[in-house]
């Protein structure tokens, strides 16, 4: 036999589960302090001008 369900309670359980999922998604995304997201910006940078500096000169222009 099945078992029998609150419809109600099962989408409220539902939605509180997806809100943790996106409050989970949320703390890791925004959840970083000043100094750890200026590390990853200067980071980047330090790729970005690497990447620029080996680019090969074609001698096109």
């Amino acid at each position: 036999m099945a078992d029998i369900i609150n419809l109600r309670m099962a989408r409220k359980a539902k939605a509180r589960a997806d809100a943790e999922r996106q409050a989970a998604a949320n703390r890791a995304k925004f959840g970083r302090s000043k100094a750890e997201r200026q590390q990853t910006e200067r980071e980047a940078a330090k790729l970005a001008k690497a990447l620029d500096g080996a680019e090969r000169d074609r001698g096109d222009t």
